[in-house]
């Protein structure tokens, strides 16, 4: 009795503490629950509706792209500012250019020219090969040029222009262009080289000559000869000037600079010729003729005869061409005509007077018309008429 006593203690005992546990866990449990609840951040309306936000911006942004008209750019939009020019030496290091740049022949060329709408220009001789040397990039801020493989045939003048676009149409902006001149130096070529041994150079009276021959390095000097009979021609910078970009300039052409010319360059050791230059003077007029016509008379009868006289007054040795324009040509009458030059003294100077007369015999009605006489020279050409009217044939009386 005393035993089963005892034995339901126990038992009771037992029960309780498994009570107690399991209270005292549910209440640890409650209690960790509460401080994670408290230390949770509570997601912002943004955060919740993230993805939902992106897709209505898109189609925000898609919808107002629908509803907004099309725009067309200003008609005059501002000019792009001045395109600044760099030598590219290395990938670390760079040289903005000047005037001139001196490049070793067979080396690597490389300019940037800042602005994103370029366009370039350069030697006429690298626009002609189709070899694959020179090449254009178009980066975010800058257009580089690039040639490769250089020579001294390269030497020249090359610019960068800015560009003014409106829609698919653009221009060069020319009083923005960046240019340089650069001499690529071969210690085997002194002048650029030509595929001519002889050029042929017509000097003009009104304006200067220019003998091209471009050394390929600034430290060459230059000298001009005339090859018969053998001198050195006197380049004073007056009559005769030079410069390393252009060659030789003769100012005010004259019939005794007229021969064959050629320079020489040296440079150490190194003396070369240039090609050769065959300068013909020819005396260019300053400007087109101006012609005078008249007729012998401005109606004539059917079976009388009828003189157009065309006159030039100008220059001395000036060359004139005269051709005519008359009523009877529809019908194929040939134009006879009497062409004569003589000199003749106005205003206290000699001048020349070319003169065209053209010749109808007996006259016809088909005669009646504008005849036209058109006066050309080197520097252009000048046309000028007159009317002639046809009366019907006399007849004699009767006495």
């Amino acid at each position: 009795m005393k035993l089963g006593r005892l034995l339901l203690l126990a038992l009771v005992t037992v029960f309780l503490m498994v009570v107690v546990q399991c209270q005292k866990k549910e209440h640890q449990a409650k209690a960790r629950k509460e401080k994670n609840h408290k230390g949770k951040v509570k997601p912002t309306i943004g955060s919740m509706v993230k993805p939902t936000v992106r897709k209505d911006k898109a189609a925000v942004t898609k919808s107002k792209a629908k509803s907004s008209p099309k725009t067309t750019p200003p008609p005059h939009a501002p000019s792009p500012s001045e395109p600044s020019l760099v030598h590219v030496i290395d990938r670390r290091r760079f040289e903005k250019v000047g005037e001139s740049l001196t490049v070793k022949a067979g080396d690597t060329l490389e300019l940037r020219c800042k602005g994103k709408s370029l366009d370039w220009t350069y030697p006429e001789y690298l626009e002609e090969e189709d070899e694959g040397r020179l090449r254009f990039i178009q980066h975010e801020k800058y257009n580089s040029l690039i040639l490769v493989n250089s020579t001294a045939a390269d030497t020249g003048e090359y610019t960068c222009y800015p560009l003014y676009c409106e829609e698919r149409d653009c221009r060069r902006i020319y009083d923005k262009a960046v240019k340089t001149f650069i001499f690529f130096s071969d210690p085997q070529e002194l002048f650029v080289p030509s595929a001519d041994y002889y050029e042929v150079v017509q000097m003009r009276t009104n304006r200067p000559t220019t003998l091209p021959c471009q050394v390929t390095s600034p430290e060459a000097k230059v000298t001009l000869h005339r090859e018969f009979p053998p001198e050195e021609v006197k380049v004073d910078g007056v009559e005769i000037s030079f410069d390393l970009k252009k060659g030789f300039t003769i100012r005010q052409p004259k019939p005794h600079h007229a021969g064959s010319l050629f320079c020489m360059a040296s440079l150490g050791d190194l003396r070369q010729i240039s090609t050769k230059y065959m300068l013909i003077y020819v005396n260019y007029p300053a400007s087109p003729p101006a012609p005078a016509i008249k007729a012998s008379s401005e109606s004539v009868h059917v079976g009388q005869n009828l003189q157009v006289t065309c006159t030039v007054l100008g220059d001395l040795n000036v060359a004139i061409d005269f051709t005519w324009e008359y009523p009877g040509e529809k019908i194929g009458r040939p134009p006879y005509t009497q062409e004569s030059t003589r000199t003749v003294r106005a205003g206290g100077r000699s001048l020349q007077q070319s003169e065209t007369v053209l010749l109808v015999d007996e006259v016809r009605p088909v005669d009646q018309g504008t005849y036209i006489c058109t006066a050309q020279n080197l520097e252009g050409s000048t046309s000028i008429s007159t009317s002639v009217v046809v009366l019907p044939a006399r007849t004699l009386r009767s006495a």
